[in-house]
């Protein structure tokens, strides 16, 4: 039910397309590159600017189950949005089982405030952050939008982000225990409990939209409708978009290009 890859064969030549088309639009746009947010080789972020003044931010984060995967193979997915005017950022982070996973939540929250921190310089509005993610990047998404700002800094905002997307997300993690994924990430009970965003508080005014592919399993639909059903009754604007024809790869075709992650992304932009 969780391992996307034997669900979908062809994955290897889909994620080599994606480091194609990445390299290809690094040549195209205007981007600043490893820009550190820690101290980590992985820790860095890399910045693509729409050219426009004071525009929002995407920021993305990349899958893998918190064990593989790096932010250059993803720098594709800046096409559209960068296309209709907004920035993104791509934010690496460390790989299990080098850290834990409570390290790698810490480190995308740095990533975020090192980001809102550095709005001026480079160029993007404050105001409208907006954080993005894919399988286990969606979790690190939910995590990122549960968090107690002030809690963390008492110089932060408790609304530091404006609107989020979660594609293909995992938000309890319970299930995930006794499965071979959780040989490198090595949860016991609480360390699960504790990053299940499904489980936390929801992220207050600021909308969330936890997109799943049609074509994909019935246990990555139950997570997002977990997660909407929980944090709904907690005040927090959840939707759940299904994306019909899409499995746990071709999903992100419908963000990197016109489609209708794309248009969902602009439009919680627009919204507020």
């Amino acid at each position: 039910q969780y391992n996307a890859r034997a669900a979908v064969p062809e994955h290897l030549d889909i994620q080599a397309d994606w480091l194609r088309r990445s390299g290809q639009l690094r040549g195209r746009l205007d981007c600043r590159l490893d820009l550190a947010y820690g101290d980590g080789e992985r820790q860095k972020i890399d910045f693509f600017s729409a050219g426009a003044v004071n525009a929002p931010l995407h920021m993305y984060l990349h899958g893998g189950y918190w064990q593989r995967g790096d932010r250059s193979a993803v720098h594709f997915m800046a096409e559209g949005l960068c296309a209709h005017g907004i920035n993104v950022s791509m934010a690496g982070y460390d790989l299990c089982p080098s850290v834990s996973l409570d390290d790698i939540v810490s480190q995308v929250r740095a990533a975020l405030v090192w980001l809102l921190r550095n709005a001026r310089p480079l160029g993007f509005d404050a105001d409208r952050i907006q954080v993005c993610g894919h399988s286990a990047g969606g979790h690190l998404t939910a995590m990122l939008m549960a968090t107690d700002w002030p809690q963390q800094s008492a110089d932060l905002p408790a609304d530091i982000i404006h609107s989020g997307l979660a594609i293909s997300g995992l938000y309890e993690l319970a299930p995930l225990r006794h499965t071979s994924i959780n040989e490198a990430v090595a949860m016991d009970a609480e360390t699960a409990a504790r990053n299940s965003p499904a489980l936390l508080p929801g992220s207050g005014d600021a909308p969330l939209t936890a997109a799943v592919g049609g074509l994909e399993s019935a246990a990555f639909h139950r997570q997002a409708e977990g997660l909407a059903e929980r944090w709904c009754k907690r005040g927090t604007a959840v939707d759940v978009l299904e994306v019909a024809g899409t499995n746990h790869f071709t999903i992100v075709e419908e963000l990197a290009r016109d489609g209708v992650l794309l248009d969902r992304a602009l439009t919680l932009l627009e919204a507020r």
